[in-house]
């Protein structure tokens, strides 16, 4: 399968046990999302899920791989998302353990994060004070 509507559907798929699916176009990809929460990439005909910390000795025993990149400076960059074991590939049941890895990854991620600041509202324009009444002249 190429990086095509097919294998994007099939992704999504192998994750609706998650809970609602959806994928977004971005970069050269898509990322998926189960209940609004961003636990895939799929990258070069390559799907990806999501680790972290707690996580990643699973995928590293599985003989998963990371998703690396090269940088503009020459290193190699290497995020969170892991390969899927072959065999999860072939079914929703088999994806299974390895989506609920996914989710927990990107749950903790989530909670994580520090809450977004309210946003301030948008600066009215002020208005110009009243003009300075001038004294009235007096009349002898």
């Amino acid at each position: 399968m190429s990086n095509s509507t097919a294998l994007v559907n099939h992704c999504l798929e192998l994750l609706a046990t998650l809970g609602p699916t959806r994928a977004k176009r971005m970069f050269s990809g898509h990322g998926l999302y189960a209940d609004d929460l961003f636990v895939a990439l799929i990258i070069a005909d390559q799907l990806y899920l999501k680790a972290d910390e707690h996580t990643r000795a699973q995928f590293e025993q599985a003989g998963c791989r990371p998703f690396e990149y090269a940088r503009k400076d020459g290193l190699r960059a290497v995020m969170s998302y892991w390969t899927a074991p072959d065999d999860a590939m072939e079914s929703p049941a088999l994806m299974q353990p390895w989506a609920r890895l996914a989710m927990a990854s990107a749950l903790r991620a989530a909670n994580s994060k520090r809450p977004a600041a309210p946003r301030k509202a948008p600066a009215r324009p002020r208005a110009k004070p009243p003009a300075k009444a001038r004294p009235k002249p007096r009349l002898a």
